[in-house]
């Protein structure tokens, strides 16, 4: 099976490409840095051609308002149109569990677009929505600085190890489109605030963290579980949080 992942240079997409090959398909990565650019479409009809399915893990280089949705708006109008020409047969594209949830969020906004986009276009699609990967805490953590504080809501957040989401995308990419949403989360939730600080003691990082319900995520307001599935339907990653770390 010929797979195009569209961000295959990043921390999910060589990951997914480099088991995707292990597993016996034709992993293609595409990114600007192999010639592909889902922007300006240089390249992008050349990794498709012969193409069963795209994988969209890409980002956005600028997490500008402006910049943001213009990519992801651009970037999966560029994609869908070459995917109807080239007869690709399943269209996926990774998101965000609680997208939809934090409607200040330039960011999400963006994501939100993204998803109308490919749930109104003709090609069978798989919407996954991950929650934050393990990776990404410390930038949460120093996105919630001020002065010489880190404030944090206590709002729920159960993130997930980034190799948990690259075999689940793996799964998914090789199966039938659901023409829906496949949430994915870790399998221990925590308060953020407490979170943060565990990271900073494993870090040995001296700088507080300060629990505060106005803190911001990104700049934005979060309700208690914004960041985490509602309900049980939720595929769970096995890694949990200290055993990533021990690795």
């Amino acid at each position: 099976m010929k797979i195009v992942v569209i961000g295959g240079s990043g921390l999910i997409g060589s990951r997914l490409v480099a088991l995707l090959g292990q597993q016996g398909h034709q992993a293609v990565p595409a990114s600007p840095r192999t010639g592909v650019d889902t922007l300006t479409g240089a390249g992008v009809a050349e990794a498709l051609d012969g193409a069963d399915v795209v994988v969209d893990v890409s980002n956005s280089p600028s997490f500008e308002e402006t910049a943001v949705l213009t990519f992801f708006e651009t970037s999966t109008r560029t994609l869908l149109e070459a995917e109807a020409k080239a007869g690709v047969r399943h269209h996926v594209a990774l998101s965000i569990v609680g997208t939809d949830r934090i409607p200040d969020s330039g960011y999400m906004r963006a994501k939100v677009a993204q998803e109308a986009l490919i749930t109104g276009a003709d090609i069978p699609w798989t919407v996954v929505r991950a929650t934050q990967f393990f990776e990404f805490v410390p930038a949460i953590v120093d996105a919630a600085v001020v002065g010489d504080e880190v404030r944090l809501p206590p709002a729920l957040i159960q993130p997930i190890a980034a190799d948990d989401v690259v075999t689940a995308l793996a799964e998914i990419a090789v199966g039938a489109p659901v023409d829906g949403i496949v949430e994915l989360a870790g399998p221990q939730r925590f308060p953020l605030d407490e979170l943060g600080r565990e990271t900073l003691t494993a870090a040995g990082d001296p700088r507080p963290v300060v629990t505060d319900p106005q803190g911001r995520y990104f700049g934005a307001l979060l309700a208690e579980q914004s960041l985490v599935p509602l309900g049980d339907g939720a595929r769970t990653g096995g890694t949990r949080l200290a055993e990533w770390r021990a690795r």
